[in-house]
């Protein structure tokens, strides 16, 4: 058994790590570098294998670091099996979708930029429509958790809820051969637990090789309770002063548990029944049709209501927005409005149409519920600009700021020890998925084992 890395290797993007086992080669997930402009040229490089030679993709879950480049890694030459959960299968869809869309608006721009510099050669995407959608062609069986399924004599894989997003698994890969099974666990990305639309992240009870995210492997989450209270608090106090709340939302996860916690929320009278809730995101609806369809990878409280025919997913006076001319029209709402749009990290999309008209005036609130990677300018606003510029205008920031840090999806350092200290018989870990500060602080707490920090290429003979 060989395990080789080829991407999140001490760095959180770019999900890519294969199995050579019982003359078959295994891919787990494929997924997009992200983070600054330099990142492109690692997406266009090669993978560090040939796409023809992998028998199968498992893919962990849907997130675009995770799944990305599985268009390019079919549009290379790949045409084994790909294998997920059904939930996964749809989120994946829509993710690779938006993203070949935006590779292609990406192409377009630079092709223009390259006109007005004198250059005649047009940029291509990394990949667009076509190839997206030429991808889904190579899916073939719907993993189902706790279910194995063969892969080839005596090659299994079981996919396990990781708890992270819909649809997330950890996949347990056993290889049986001369009458000894060897077996290798990668974790995927881990959920933060106690929170309300998902399972906890459930470990096998025993694995010979351990591969791991450590995307907080160095720090601890604020409670989520605290974090809702301070949401609803956030909330109450804008609408009072007669302003607008506005929400930069990732589409997949943070806006369909953001709708879980503001219809508890009212329900239980800690917000204003009548104040009026804008989803501002194609993507978004499109991603909580999906979590309707697939509720049962959701928490018993959820599925409950699901069962009896409420919906958790839809607070009273929710509005959803698809069309321009709708989104354009919610900026003449002048108070009494919670607006949730992406991006999250407010670097494209509807969001920064709601910035221009509401981060001026001191009586809204622009509260930020996930990550902001530097540079964008949602990390401008979060470290305290005073102005931000908007379509060639500089505008000043006088709404008030909430930065909320306890919805994040991923186990923070207490969760990801006791997850792996539920499983048995380990001989080693390998760490991937982090920054390698918070990949150190983690290897510190798992002493007395092996533990290894991969590098990009790195190939390890198990």
């Amino acid at each position: 058994m060989k395990l080789s890395f080829h991407g999140a290797d001490r760095a959180v993007t770019g999900s890519c790590h294969s199995v050579e086992c019982l003359n078959r080669r295994i891919l787990i997930d494929c997924g997009l570098f992200q983070g600054s402009r330099d990142l492109v040229e690692e997406n266009i490089a090669a993978f560090g294998f040939d796409p023809a030679t992998i028998d199968y993709v498992l893919l962990t879950h849907a997130h675009l670091d995770h799944c990305g480049r599985i268009p390019l890694l079919v549009k290379r030459g790949f045409r084994g099996e790909l294998i997920t959960t059904a939930a996964s299968r749809e989120l994946a869809r829509l993710v690779l979708v938006d993203a070949a869309h935006l590779q292609e608006e990406d192409a377009q721009r630079r092709a223009r930029q390259g006109r007005r510099q004198g250059k005649e050669e047009a940029p291509s995407p990394l990949y667009n429509v076509v190839d997206a959608l030429d991808c889904f062609d190579r899916f073939g069986k719907t993993a189902e958790y706790e279910q194995p399924l063969q892969l080839a004599e005596g090659l299994r894989a079981t996919f396990i809820d990781a708890g992270h997003i819909l649809g997330s698994a950890s996949i347990l890969i056993e290889a049986t051969e001369h009458g000894r099974t060897r077996s290798v666990l990668f974790s995927g990305d881990l959920g933060n637990g106690g929170r309300p639309l998902l399972r906890l992240p459930s470990p096998p009870s025993r694995a010979d090789i351990v591969v791991m995210e450590s995307t907080y492997g160095d720090r601890r989450h604020r409670s989520l309770k605290d974090s809702i209270e301070e949401l609803y608090g956030a909330i109450s106090g804008t609408l009072a002063r007669g302003g607008n709340v506005i929400i930069p939302t990732f589409a997949l996860e943070r806006a369909q548990e953001i709708l879980y916690v503001l219809r508890q929320g009212i329900e239980r009278s800690r917000l204003p029944p009548a104040m009026q809730i804008f989803l501002d995101s194609p993507m978004a609806i499109s991603a909580t049709e999906i979590f309707k369809r697939h509720f049962e990878c959701l928490s018993s409280e959820a599925v409950s209501m699901f069962r009896e025919g409420r919906d958790p997913l839809r607070p009273a006076n929710l509005h959803l927005v698809r069309e321009s001319a709708d989104s354009v029209a919610i900026n003449r709402i002048t108070g009494g409005a919670v607006i949730m749009a992406g991006s999250g990290m407010c670097t494209g999309g509807r969001i920064r149409h709601h910035l221009r008209h509401n981060i001026w005036r001191k009586e809204s609130a622009i509260v930020f519920v996930g990550y902001a990677a530097a540079g964008t300018i949602a990390r401008q606003i979060i470290d305290g600009a005073k102005s931000v510029r908007l379509f060639g205008e500089d505008i000043a920031v006088r709404s008030k700021i909430y930065t909320i840090n306890g919805f994040s999806a991923h186990a923070d350092q207490q969760e990801l020890l006791a997850w792996r200290r539920a499983i048995e018989g380990c001989e080693a870990t390998f760490l991937v998925h982090g920054e390698e500060p918070a990949m150190q602080a983690l290897a510190v707490h798992l002493e007395g084992q092996r533990v290894e920090l991969p590098r990009l290429g790195d190939v390890f003979d198990l």
